[in-house]
C-alpha cells in the first residue's frame, strides 16, 4: 500500500512516477525498499492517467437515509406472517425430496 501512496504523492507533486522517485520517497520514510515491487508498480502505471483514474473511481456520497416513522415500523411488523409448524415442515421436506 505504501508503494501506491508514494505514486499518488508523486502525482500530486507533479513529479514523474518512476522507479527512482518512488524508491526515494519510500527510503525517505524509513522503509526498506523492495525494488521488484517498485518496478511492478511503475510498469503497471505506464500509460495510466492517475488523475482520471481517481475521478472515475470516486463515488458520489449518498445522502443519509431518513429514519422511518415509528408507525411505519409497527405496520411492517403486523404484515409479517409467521409460518405454522406444518408449513415449516412442508418447506423442510422439499429440501430432502
Amino acid at each position: 500500500m505504501e508503494y501506491v501512496y508514494a505514486a499518488l504523492l508523486l502525482n500530486a507533486a507533479k513529479q514523474p512516477v518512476n522507479e527512482e522517485n518512488v524508491a526515494k520517497i519510500l527510503g525517505a520514510s524509513g522503509m526498506q525498499v523492495d525494488q521488484s515491487k517498485v518496478k511492478a508498480l511503475v510498469s503497471s502505471l505506464q500509460g495510466v492517467n492517475i488523475d482520471e483514474a481517481i475521478k472515475q473511481a470516486a463515488m458520489p456520497v449518498a445522502a443519509p437515509a431518513q429514519a422511518a416513522a415509528p408507525e411505519a415500523k409497527k405496520e411492517e411488523k403486523k404484515e409479517e406472517k409467521k409460518a405454522t409448524p406444518e408449513e415449516a415442515a412442508a418447506g423442510l421436506s422439499a429440501l430432502f425430496g
